[in-house]
């Protein structure tokens, strides 16, 4: 590695982002277990605080399953629009860091600080500074992981949740890989680490005795990845916005699910995120495309395109799960991934709204 050249990058990550939002405006949740979500029987847990975690309770567990592992929990619904207008706070603080910011979600996000604005000598210096300012300007707390890399800022945003930080240099990076679980690493998912094991694959150390060879023939193109994390390199820039073609926003489960409130929900909360970016940006699409990968990595992707732009949050709702109902119900085999996009853009909307003039243009693979 070039250390004369060595970036500055901060993966910052908010704390049970959410819950800590519902905690934060109502003083009677502060310190309980809390679940966004609805307690109905075919409901699923969209965030848990940490309170609830400590008792098993996770997003994408069904309400029922969170309830008789936590009886105390406390559900409150989603307010979407609040949670995507203090991400937008949390936004002009980084703003005043760096330019180079790429959002991964509405709670984290990726820095470039190798050129900070605030001429703060160190990146750790800096992500202090943002986490100090998140604070007192929203009350909610963020943890951050410091690095030469993407990767490595992101291993290292989860070694001192929640509200702390770490920093990986780049005479620390081959030891602390070795060191790692490779279920541990961001982007390896259970199947993967599963075949890994099978392999003789369970440490960061085992990865890197591998072949790019033998990783290629296992893993496919993924295998150069998993050859280059193994060594601490991920070139990858931090993109910031650019005009796009289309918005999306996927999410893993943390298990698979066969649930299909659950993978329902799921999808709902993709097509919410995308839905604050159209508002935001105030850019509609006409074509939806929802994506599902299953727990063998099989990926199906189905889309439906409109005469007029999608003009509500419910009908984009209504679409996506449509689409869903179309790929994969019933289910058949767990879901690990789901995903939804909306693309063919434009900047206004007509002035009557009319979703009329389908045109099934579907695509699966």
């Amino acid at each position: 590695m070039n250390y004369m050249a060595v970036r500055k990058i901060i993966h910052i990550d908010m704390d049970a982002f959410y819950a800590s939002v519902e905690q934060r405006d109502n003083p009677h949740l502060r310190g309980r277990p809390v679940a966004v979500g609805h307690p109905a029987k075919r409901g699923v847990v969209a965030a848990a605080s940490y309170e609830a975690r400590r008792f098993g309770v996770r997003s994408a567990m069904p309400s029922t399953t969170a309830l008789r592992q936590c009886p105390e929990l406390v559900f409150v619904p989603p307010r979407f629009e609040i949670y995507r207008a203090v991400s937008r706070q949390i936004r002009g603080i980084f703003e005043d860091y760096t330019a180079l910011i790429e959002p991964l979600s509405l709670d984290e996000a990726y820095l470039d600080v190798s050129e900070n604005l605030s001429a703060l000598p160190t990146a750790s210096a800096t992500a202090k500074a943002i986490r100090a300012r998140i604070l007192a300007e929203t009350g909610l707390t963020a943890s951050a992981g410091i690095s030469y890399n993407k990767f490595l800022a992101k291993l290292a945003s989860d070694h001192r949740k929640p509200n702390g930080q770490f920093v990986i240099t780049p005479e620390m990076g081959p030891a602390f890989i070795e060191g790692l679980a490779v279920r541990d690493f961001h982007g390896v998912g259970p199947v993967t680490a599963d075949k890994m094991k099978s392999l003789g694959i369970h440490t960061g150390a085992d990865l890197r005795m591998q072949s790019l060879v033998f990783l290629q023939r296992h893993f496919g193109k993924s295998g150069a990845w998993y050859y280059a994390i193994a060594r601490g390199e991920d070139e990858r820039p931090v993109r910031p916005d650019r005009q796009r073609k289309s918005s999306g926003s996927e999410t893993t489960f943390n298990e698979d699910l066969t649930c299909p409130a659950a993978i329902e929900e799921g999808v709902k909360a993709m097509a919410d995120d995308v839905w604050g970016w159209c508002e935001k940006h105030q850019v509609f699409g006409q074509t939806v495309t929802v994506k599902v990968k299953y727990a063998d990595f099989k990926q199906v992707t189905r889309s439906r395109t409109f005469e007029t732009p999608v003009a509500t949050r419910e009908r984009l709702h209504e679409v996506s799960v449509s689409l869903l109902a179309d790929t994969i119900f019933p289910a058949t085999k767990g879901v690990r991934l789901v995903g939804v996009t909306i693309s063919k853009l434009c900047t206004k909307l007509p002035e009557q709204q009319l979703d009329l003039g389908l045109d099934p243009a579907r695509s699966g693979n």
